[in-house]
């Protein structure tokens, strides 16, 4: 319960921005593209039901969250490159084994675009196109 009240306030704060930004260009939000790692603290699967939630009653009611999750990645101090760590629960090298703690992606969460419509073109090209297709 703990774990969706976190995942509540994020998906409330994340409908928030995307309506001020929608308010902003008067437009519609049909979808909110989310950039998410492994070390944010945040369950996908429980932000997806809580941005559900949050939209209710809002103008991104009907909207989606589209999560692009995003591997945890390291430098490895020993090769001198970056590599992508398999598991969160080992911070080595997959290559060589050396340890580190050098995190460079896996942090985040963080909103990267917004799909959205604006509805007063939308219904001049369903018009102009319901006359082309009566032709």
């Amino acid at each position: 319960m703990v774990s969706l009240m976190h995942e509540l306030s994020i998906a409330m704060s994340i409908v928030e921005m995307a309506q001020e930004e929608a308010e902003r260009r008067a437009v519609r939000v049909d979808a909110v593209h989310l950039e998410l790692g492994p070390l944010s603290g945040v369950v996908a699967e429980a932000l997806l039901f809580s941005y559900e939630m949050a939209c209710s009653g809002t103008p991104l009611e009907g909207s989606r969250l589209v999560i692009k999750s995003i591997p945890i990645e390291v430098y490895c101090p020993a090769c001198k490159t970056e590599k992508t760590l398999h598991s969160m629960q080992w911070f080595c090298c997959p290559e060589c084994g050396a340890p580190t703690s050098d995190v460079i992606h896996g942090r985040e969460l963080a909103i990267t675009a917004l799909e959205v419509r604006d509805e007063r073109r939308t219904a001049s090209v369903g018009s102009a196109q319901e006359c082309s297709e009566a032709k």
